[in-house]
């Protein structure tokens, strides 16, 4: 039975609830955007189309992308006293702004695929659910700027991922310090406090 300690966030770790929602998004992000650079080097082929059938469709994994980003955003509310925090430096405050970009861009670059649903009047179904209606009118001043938008920023999203997974690799690897573990390591506050303490090693004496 999984303690209540553990779904939520501690300053040492993140809990359950942040993890899962986290690793979601990220499997999503990335199978986005594997599969989109798949499609553009391999071509429409029977590769791809044999790849493209192990996970969600596009327009899929950005709706999917969209509901996740609504409960990870009000957890992280809920969570703002309680979990790891950036240092009050330059660096932490750089990093708080990509986190804050990410968030926008994950909002945008399938809020602007809706928009351009709902513009080219054609709407949007899932799961045969109409997301979107289909109203057959076309209004230009909404395709126009999702048009425009959608592809420059969904790749500056995939930028910021591949920056943030490069960080999080030296962070781990190179600097040896507590990034990665605090969203992949133990659970237990003791315990990941035990193993820091082991890896940064004993105190030299005066």
């Amino acid at each position: 039975m999984i303690g209540a300690g553990r779904l939520r966030d501690t300053p040492q770790r993140y809990g359950l609830v942040s993890r899962a929602l986290h690793w979601a998004a990220a499997y999503l992000l990335l199978w986005q955007f594997a599969t989109l650079l798949g499609w553009r080097w391999l071509g429409d082929g029977p590769v791809m189309r044999a790849v493209s059938l192990l996970g969600p469709y596009h327009g899929t994994v950005g709706v999917l992308i969209l509901a996740l980003l609504l409960p990870r955003m009000a957890w992280s509310l809920v969570e703002r006293r309680r979990r790891p925090r950036d240092a009050p430096t330059a660096l932490g405050r750089l990093r708080a702004g990509v986190h804050g970009a990410f968030y926008a861009l994950m909002l945008l670059v399938p809020g602007l695929a809706l928009a351009r649903a709902y513009g080219n009047g054609k709407g949007y179904e899932l799961w045969e659910i109409a997301l979107i209606p289909a109203t057959g009118v076309t209004m230009e001043w909404l395709v126009a700027p999702a048009d425009l938008l959608h592809g420059p920023l969904a790749w500056t999203l995939a930028a910021l991922i591949a920056g943030h997974v490069s960080m999080a690799l030296i962070h781990h690897f190179a600097r040896g310090d507590e990034t990665l573990r605090r969203m992949a390591g133990a659970l237990d506050d003791d315990r990941a406090e035990g193993d820091a303490r082991q890896r940064r090693g004993p105190r030299s004496g005066r």
